[in-house]
Parts: C-alpha cells; structure tokens; sequence
C-alpha cells in the first residue's frame, strides 16, 4: 500500500495510505545500514510503501521501501555535526520567517537556509513577521532587508500573523502546494498556521519545549491537509543551519547573483577570493552585490559554523 509520511518522531511515522486513512508505522531496520547518514532516514513527506502488520499493538504498518524524492530541506544536526537531519521532502515551496528582533533573524541564517533551498531545488518565499510591533527605523532595516533579497530574486512579503495583515496573501501562494514553514523558535510560525486555518491551533509551547531541550532527535515536522486545497508542513524552530555537502567550486552557483556573474570572472573555476579578475569581487567594490552576501560566502567556504548569534543586519 502506498501512502505519505505525515508525521516522525525518529521512532514510529505517521502514514497517510492512499485510501485516506491514518497509519502508525515502524521501519525495517534495513534502511538505517544503508550509508545513509541522516539521523531520519525517513522524513515528513516522503512517499513510502507500507506493508500493514495485524500483529503488533503499537504499530499498524511497516515501511518497506521509499520512493524517490524530488527535493528536500536538509542541515546537519545539532549535537551531530557529522550527521545530517532531512527537515521535510517533496516540498512545492518553503516559507522563511523571519523577524527583526524577538527574536532576531541575522543574514547568516537567512543565506545558508537559501543557499540550502537553492542546493536541493525547493522554492523559497521569505516572509518578514511581526511588523505591526516594529517603530519607523525598524521598518525601514526591514524595508532594506527585503529589498536585498527581492533584488536577488526571492519573493518577500511583510506580514502580522498576529493581526492578520497580508495572511490571505500567503493563503493564496499555497493553494494546491505543498508549503513547509520554518524559522527560529518564536518567529510566529504556529501563529501564522493559526491565522491559516484556525481548526488546527497549534500551541507554540510546545515546539518551545522541543527547542529548549536542543537535541537533534526533538527536529520533527508534521503535514497537515488545509481546508483550501494545500498542504503545510510545520517544523519545531531552529537555532543555526549547517550547509550540508556542497562543494566550495559549486557553492558560488547557489547565490543567484555570483552566479549571473560568473560567466565574466577570468578563470571558470573562480572562487571569488583573491583571483584576479573576478567579476563577482569587481561587483563587491561597486555596491552591486550585499557585504552581508559575501561575508556569508566567506563563512561558509572557510568551514565556519553558523555565527547568527553575533552576525549583525549589515549592507
């Protein structure tokens, strides 16, 4: 029988068969010897087929196989930082929320989620929250924000999920998709949820809890079908993204405005450090590409973790 992972807890998955029904399922322990290094070698949204097992009280199925998936949001994990964690699969688009300050979203954590989208082919939509509690200096550093990635080419869009403002346009971006929401803990992902479709009320408190206890395994998403033809999938908040196996000659390629360039630096094989001759660094110098991009680049092709902690909003 054929179905979706809707839900994980890193023992047990919740399967939705292609008859509409719920199922609790276990996995064959095959598929954690297969080299596969994430911590869930199943994740929330994969297709799966599952053989239902009568025999067992806790379980009511066993996942026998997973079809392939045509993308997925991944990041090494917390404690593990050898391991990987695969957030969701099969996603149409993923909403980033980000805020201003409590907490505050920095460019370093904004870049590597993109950078991340772009690597493994999911949309990316940025949603800017919470600008109903922000004075006229704080709107303008959002403004400016917003304009740095609209002028790169991701769609943003400034919302209140708590008044309401700009919610139906998000609506409307999800109908017949596929939508996964993350962001930091308490940037208004379950709020927003709420504001969508209210039967569900999720309680932020509890993701809160997940996030306080900060072990890998607690990073569960969960699918929920909407009332208006879309799907969404909720994640517990994050505190920093790994970039996770993307090559140094290739990482220049998943930021769309090195890349556009890339075709006029001398050497092909350019990584726009200190070769001569490279348009993406002529373009530094001109204020045509954001600092804070670069300075992004740099942290991530030097091997450095993710510092959103003392990164700071900066052209």
């Amino acid at each position: 029988m054929k179905g979706t992972v809707y839900k994980s807890t890193g023992s047990w998955y919740q399967v939705k068969a292609e008859n509409g029904d719920f199922y609790n399922c276990r996995i064959k322990g095959k598929f954690r010897i297969k080299g596969i290094k994430s911590t869930n070698p199943v994740a929330v949204g994969d297709e799966v087929e599952i053989d239902l097992d009568d025999d067992s009280e806790e379980t009511q199925g066993v996942i026998k196989k997973i079809s392939d998936r045509d993308n997925y949001i991944i990041r090494k994990s917390v404690n593990l930082s050898k391991q990987t964690h695969i957030i969701a699969a099969n996603i149409d688009q993923v909403f980033l929320m980000v805020t201003f300050n409590n907490p505050p979203t920095f460019t370093t954590f904004i870049d590597r989620f993109l950078i991340t989208a772009e690597a493994y082919h999911v949309q990316a939509v940025l949603l800017f929250n919470k600008i109903d509690t922000y004075d006229e200096e704080e709107i303008l550093e959002i403004k400016f924000l917003a304009k740095l990635y609209r002028d790169i080419g991701y769609e943003c869009l400034g919302i209140s999920a708590k008044t309401g403002k700009n919610v139906d346009k998000v609506k409307e971006m999800m109908l017949g998709k596929t939508s996964m929401f993350s962001g930091h803990s308490g940037t208004g992902k379950s709020t927003l949820i709420n504001a969508l479709e209210p039967s569900l009320n999720l309680k932020t408190l509890e993701i809160s809890g997940q996030h306080k206890q900060g072990q890998h395994t607690t990073t569960f998403a969960e699918m929920f079908d909407l009332s208006f033809d879309a799907r969404i999938i909720d994640t517990p908040g994050i505190k920093g993204f790994g970039v996770v196996d993307i090559e140094k000659e290739e990482l220049g390629n998943y930021f769309p405005e090195f890349f556009e360039l890339k075709q006029d630096c001398k050497f092909h094989n350019c990584l726009h450090l200190n070769e001569p001759h490279c348009a993406v660094k002529d373009a530094l110098d001109d204020g045509e590409i954001s600092w804070s991009r670069y300075k992004s680049y740099l942290q991530i092709i030097e091997g450095e973790d993710d510092p959103y902690r003392v990164d700071q909003y900066k052209k």
